[in-house]
């Protein structure tokens, strides 16, 4: 059986960016909540599961930003630094599975990125050492961002089973350090035209 980094190696080498399936252009849904975070274009983010996400692109745009990108494939994360060039500079960089303890250190997180990664984790433990992680690494008073399939979602993507969210079972796995501050639903058209309910969250740690 393929393992789970090679999987994903695949698809990155594979595929064109654009004809991923999780690819988006239109970032506007994902800065509708980040916009309601006070000077977070001061701030270090990480960007779980960052793919090759023109999102990068677009928070290094600010230029007090710092990030931290991790990604299970190395394959996706060696694209992005060559297409960042010296922007790269005011990046750290986590190849790892996202679901196990960090390897390495990294900056205390003023704001915790998902867009579709969580959703992938389906076995409890995993998703268990997910939410640690974040606990563990995000600031007092700093932010997590959460876009994942939505009960009304889809069961399968990039070949893989998924685990649907919604708001109520986001708060209870964060806990009571944290405060749902924003959520909406959100349609997004896949680049190959499918329609993907999305459920997107904002929370602020207490």
């Amino acid at each position: 059986m393929k393992s789970i980094t090679k999987h994903w190696d695949a698809l990155f080498s594979e595929i064109e960016d654009e004809m991923l399936g999780w690819y988006e252009t239109d970032l506007s849904k994902t800065f509708d909540l980040l916009n309601q975070i006070k000077n977070w274009q001061d701030s270090t983010l990480f960007i779980s599961g960052a793919g090759t996400s023109l999102l990068i692109d677009a928070l290094l745009e600010e230029p007090k930003v710092r990030l931290v990108l991790n990604d299970i494939s190395i394959t996706a994360l060696d694209k992005v630094k060559e297409r960042l060039a010296e922007k790269s500079e005011r990046v750290d960089w986590l190849c790892q599975n996202i679901a196990e303890p960090f390897k390495s250190a990294i900056p205390l997180l003023d704001v915790w990125i998902d867009r579709a990664v969580l959703h992938f984790l389906t076995k409890e433990a995993a998703i268990q050492r997910y939410f640690e992680n974040i606990k563990e690494h995000l600031k007092k008073g700093g932010y997590a961002i959460f876009a994942e399939f939505s009960k009304a979602g889809a069961e399968q993507c990039a070949g893989l089973n998924i685990h649907q969210y919604s708001t109520d079972e986001l708060s209870v796995r964060l806990g009571e350090s944290f405060r749902l501050v924003s959520s909406f639903n959100h349609v997004y058209i896949n680049p190959r035209g499918d329609k993907k309910p999305y459920i997107y969250a904002l929370y602020q740690k207490v």
